[in-house]
């Protein structure tokens, strides 16, 4: 094909249309969707213990008191155990 057969519109780019901006983000979302995957199958455990301790901080923020004061600091030290592993 040479640059006479391309349906080209201004500046000589090809007008493809919306679809290839579909295409583009499909490609994306996928990839995004396979970097998902692989990262629950690694990380997944670390990660499910990392959100219950989390978890566990907020609701003893929420308690409040010496109880959650003392209970944070704990939650907080096996966090930060965890992020060191």
């Amino acid at each position: 094909m040479g640059e006479n057969d391309c349906d080209c519109g201004d500046g000589g780019r090809p007008q493809y249309g919306p679809w290839v901006w579909s295409a583009y983000k499909a490609y994306n979302e996928l990839l995004r969707e396979k970097l998902k995957k692989k990262f629950e199958a690694q990380e997944g455990p670390w990660m499910d213990k990392l959100a219950g301790e989390l978890v566990e901080l907020v609701n003893a923020r929420w308690e409040g008191g010496r109880k959650g004061e003392k209970s944070e600091s704990e939650i907080l030290e096996r966090i930060h155990k965890l992020l060191e592993e």
